[in-house]
């Protein structure tokens, strides 16, 4: 009888240990679904402006350099606020936070919607920038915390891959919500959704499983911690990599590459829009993609992005190449470029490694910084390589000095990158699948 009662007791124990590991999972789950939902909502106010941009135009009597000020304005609060997201993540943790950060952004979703003039616009596009600078950052942190390290680059990869679907919200479904609302009531109900979504996120999300504390930072010096960081020759050379590989994204799909097809290569608007549709298609195949060749079939961080880097150059000065050909050739080089493009997801999973733990949120948004500064810088530094009006421009010979500029930044950050360790964490997870 006593064996009875105790092999009851070690069963019952084991069946709440079965409960509990469950519900865990559960959780961990329910946290990665609300952060993807906060995350789509950063990608759908950063290009919400352009389909909206005529009337915005009208109401507020904005010019054309307004317009792109407005834009704009996003971005630089967006990167601005990288530095102290990260010493407020580590210091008082990723709910907290992320659902404070949240908050200004529905203000400032409801002072756009309110804006009388381009002032208060912009001020609601800062506070935007501001609300959303800590969404994916902060995504990580519960990833790190709730996930295995040799899944993390595969899940933030499919973050990034499945949010991108926000950004498509921000083109015809937001025209036809403006055509039926007003520009206005379709901010004050994306607001409203913005709202609800971090409600829910403040009520799922725990920063850590239960049992488990990450590493605080509560009584140290915070600057002391920057410093530390920026110690470290590879958080440099992981910035400089980022800010060329998310650019030269950023300044093909976003600015450079529709002048490129349809002024230099003599394509229709339709044409050139179903490729530059191919450089999205891979870069949403690619982020999930190389996330889970790092973690599952090579178990490497510095392999998977140097490759990248050189192969991103060479497609790049391809493009002063394509003079003649067919679409289709045209369109498996973009498919090519975002395919390319989406290993520089997995260095933020390598400087996280690379750096200890307590360092984390830092390390992440010091990244971000210089990933959100290449996405503004490029594309300006690209302007002052183009002599004359691109809109003038007929032939590609003029834009070879920005490929040559573009892959000469991205050749430079992969023969700086040879200088860094390859991952400790997955060098020990590898020798530990293999012993």
């Amino acid at each position: 009888m006593p064996g009875g009662r105790t092999g009851g007791i070690i069963s019952h124990m084991n069946n709440l240990r079965y409960i509990a590991q469950a519900e865990g999972r559960s959780r961990a789950w329910a946290i990665y679904l609300i952060c993807i939902c906060c995350y789509m909502l950063s990608m759908f106010y950063r290009v919400s402006v352009t389909v909206i941009s005529p009337q915005l135009a009208e109401d507020l009597r904005l010019s054309v350099s307004q317009l792109s000020d407005l834009s704009a304005a996003f971005f630089y609060a967006f990167a601005a606020a990288q530095i102290p997201l990260g010493l407020l993540l580590d210091r008082w943790g990723t709910r907290r936070i992320m659902t404070l950060f949240n908050l200004a952004a529905v203000a400032g979703a409801l002072t756009f919607a309110l804006a009388q003039g381009g002032a208060m616009a912009t001020v609601g596009r800062v506070l935007l920038g501001l609300g959303m600078s800590g969404n994916m950052i902060g995504a990580m942190m519960l990833i790190v915390a709730w996930f295995p390290p040799r899944r993390f680059a595969t899940l933030t990869g499919a973050i990034v891959g499945v949010s991108t679907a926000g950004q498509f919200m921000a083109a015809t479904p937001l025209v036809y919500i403006s055509q039926a609302m007003g520009w206005r009531g379709a901010f004050i109900a994306v607001a409203a959704l913005n709202a609800l979504v971090i409600a829910v996120f403040y009520w799922v999300v725990r920063d850590t499983p239960p049992g488990v504390e990450l590493p605080r930072s509560a009584n140290e010096n915070p600057f002391k911690g920057l410093g530390q960081l920026f110690r470290h020759h590879y958080y440099w050379i992981i910035s400089l990599s980022t800010f060329f590989r998310y650019g030269c994204l950023m300044a093909l799909q976003g600015l450079w590459a529709g002048p490129y097809l349809m002024n230099g290569l003599g394509l229709s608007q339709i044409q050139a829009g179903n490729i530059l549709l191919f450089i999205t298609i891979g870069y949403m195949i690619g982020l999930p993609l190389w996330g889970r060749i790092s973690d599952e079939v090579l178990g490497t961080r510095k392999w998977v992005v140097l490759p990248a880097l050189f192969i991103w150059a060479l497609l790049i000065l391809s493009l002063g190449l394509m003079q003649g050909m067919p679409v289709w050739v045209l369109c498996a080089l973009f498919l090519g470029l975002g395919l390319m493009s989406a290993p520089g997801q997995v260095m933020y999973p390598h400087i996280k490694e690379l750096l200890p733990d307590h360092l984390a949120a830092r390390a992440l948004t010091g990244i971000n910084l210089y990933t959100m500064l290449g996405a503004a810088g490029l594309m300006q530094i690209a302007g002052f390589l183009v002599e004359g009006d691109p809109s003038s421009m007929h032939g590609i010979d003029g834009y070879w000095p920005v490929w040559l500029f573009m892959a000469g930044g991205l050749c430079l950050a992969g023969v700086l990158y040879c200088f860094i360790p390859d991952s400790k964490a997955m060098r020990d997870t590898q020798a530990v699948t293999e012993g």
